[in-house]
């Protein structure tokens, strides 16, 4: 009877957990519906204010905000703090993902929107779905989860392609270097599977290869590769 009920009991958690997960989605859509078009910027929450990469991150999101981009981070701080600061000065939707941790992360203080998601998946799903383009600042365990996550929904067709814009080639190349060397050559994965992938080492390239492919709907810039 005892293993009964902790079976019964078990399944009632579980039936509302479902129940949590539809509402963070359903709260997810209701609250970033119209927000496009956007732009989510990735990289680390260890970011440093006086590093060179958190100037210019924010001055990538001040730019394609001035352009009309709303910005998207996962609302920590770091990069996602420098995204949201530059969305903020430039007047434009700066949108900030929250996630619940064990060791709390603290909302930064430069978004205008925010969610706080229990699930990491609900989170990553928004992070997304609103998106006209992905930028990836250099970062660690988080970020290259998300590029590959990102990468991964296009190669499958899941989500349209839109433009992977990877900043600083020299933090990304021995990454490049290794995909091909070690997956594109023993055929994991396809030369296909690059082309969306664009390296730039400005903010003023990003936002130019944005920028064009939103007009023209097709992906500019430099290609990701490396010889």
């Amino acid at each position: 009877m005892a293993r009964e009920y902790e079976i019964n009991e078990l399944a009632k958690e579980e039936s509302w957990r479902m129940f949590r997960i539809i509402g963070e989605l359903v709260e997810g859509f209701d609250e970033l519906a119209g927000v496009e078009p956007a732009v989510t910027i990735y990289g680390s929450a260890r970011l440093k204010v006086d590093d060179e990469l958190y100037t210019q991150t924010e001055n990538i999101a001040r730019c394609l905000g001035r352009l009309g981009f709303n910005i998207i981070t996962g609302g920590g701080p770091g990069v996602m703090e420098a995204a949201n600061k530059g969305a903020c000065e430039a007047g434009v939707k700066s949108i900030g993902l929250n996630i619940e941790l064990p060791e709390e992360q603290a909302l930064n203080p430069y978004t205008t929107k925010s969610i706080t998601f229990h699930h990491f998946f609900v989170r990553k799903v928004m992070l997304v779905k609103y998106a006209t383009a992905f930028i990836i600042i250099p970062g660690g365990l988080g970020t290259l989860d998300e590029l590959t996550e990102v990468l991964t929904l296009m190669q499958t067709q899941k989500i349209k392609p839109f433009p992977v814009v990877l900043f600083d080639s020299r933090f990304w190349g021995g990454f490049l270097e290794w995909l091909r060397i070690c997956t594109l050559a023993r055929g994991f994965v396809s030369e296909e599977d690059f082309d969306l992938l664009r390296l730039c080492d400005t903010p003023e390239e990003v936002v130019d290869t944005v920028q064009q492919w939103y007009e023209k709907h097709k992906v500019v810039g430099r290609k990701a590769v490396v010889r």
